[in-house]
């Protein structure tokens, strides 16, 4: 349930059109759900802007399946559900549930789409270094899409190849927020944080050889970054990336 479903639900009761007793009924799992073995958190749309999103990594596909089992059976809440680091076997548990789930086997994310709204003023460039980059860039794409926002991917224009990059001016200098994702040395948050005037959210993956220490070395070039519009969130996470950039993009 977000802010408009619970002001609305609230005027139905004023003006009678619903008895206290459903209201009741509607808001009785308000703040969370307790299913057992997760407290699943129907108020975070309220507080935060955006629904829950279920980790799926360390879950049985059982717990997964039930945990958005909870989420979509509130008809009165469209909110979009999306699981993180999932498999196939968690997606065929939620396929059960909900037959517009749908499997992005890149990023391992399951989304079920339930509303098309935008609630994000600009557009959020999801940048990559390379296409091994491809699947935390998606994450961080699933993820500002099912948020609310417009979203646009630019690919493989990492800093080997500086031209790609340049060649793409117009996406970079229209983006409202921009989330870039690079593995190696990181070196593009910092080129990317030179050309544009918003701020450039930089994901280090965990892509490289022996002395990348699986992302710590992207990690650390992209604390120490020259370009003063960037920041950073931990390795491969472009999960919180997205929502960072969507609720600068709701400002």
């Amino acid at each position: 349930m977000n802010s408009e479903e619970l002001l609305k639900l609230l005027k139905s009761l004023e003006q009678g059109k619903l008895t206290p007793e459903t209201a009741l009924e509607r808001l009785k799992h308000l703040p969370f759900e307790d299913i057992g073995f997760a407290k699943v958190d129907h108020h975070r749309a309220i507080r935060q802007g955006y629904a829950e999103v279920v980790f799926g990594k360390g879950k049985t596909p059982t717990q997964v399946a039930e945990i958005v089992r909870a989420m979509v059976r509130k008809k009165a809440s469209r909110h979009n559900v999306l699981v993180t680091r999932a498999d196939t076997k968690m997606f065929a548990a939620v396929k059960r549930i909900s037959q517009s789930a749908k499997y992005h086997p890149l990023s391992g994310a399951i989304t079920i789409e339930r509303t098309k709204e935008i609630t994000g003023k600009g557009t959020i460039l999801v940048v990559s270094a390379g296409t091994s980059d491809i699947p935390v860039a998606e994450e961080a794409l699933l993820t500002a899409r099912l948020m609310g926002n417009r979203v646009e991917p630019l690919f493989d224009v990492g800093v080997a190849g500086i031209h790609r990059l340049l060649d793409h001016r117009p996406m970079l200098t229209e983006a409202r927020v921009i989330v870039c994702v690079a593995g190696m040395e990181g070196a593009l948050p910092s080129v990317v944080g030179g050309l544009v005037s918003v701020p450039v959210i930089a994901v280090p993956t965990s892509i490289g050889y022996g002395a990348s220490f699986n992302g710590v070395a992207a990690l650390l070039g992209m604390l120490n970054s020259c370009a003063s519009n960037v920041t950073v969130v931990n390795i491969d996470n472009g999960f919180g990336a997205a929502c960072v950039a969507s609720c600068i993009n709701r400002l």
